[in-house]
């Protein structure tokens, strides 16, 4: 069985359905033929992220992305630090 994908749109309408419609979770499940945790999950995304709740597959939220780079400069960072240890271990020695 495949593994059905939606879009933030159509997330973002069915929260709204149940929140501002006045409907229950489980019934716009049952009209929308899918299972009511995903909505009560959708729900807790929304109100958990606001405009950058469902960024979509393989995009990463503002604050993650920001996250991720610096940790990549960090590492980028020790790196250069211990080639530089290295390096002037090495010339350290030969002027002995």
């Amino acid at each position: 069985m495949k593994r059905r994908r939606y879009d933030r749109e159509f997330k973002i309408e069915t929260v709204r359905l149940v929140t501002e419609g006045g409907r229950k979770a489980t019934e716009v499940a049952r009209d929308l033929g899918i299972h009511v945790n995903l909505i009560y999950l959708w729900k807790k995304q929304l109100s958990a992220d606001g405009q950058e709740a469902f960024p979509g597959h393989g995009n990463l939220k503002s604050s993650d992305a920001e996250l991720r780079k610096l940790q990549r400069e960090l590492a980028d960072v020790k790196e250069e630090r211990d080639i530089l240890k290295k390096a002037l271990a090495i010339f350290s020695k030969k002027r002995r």
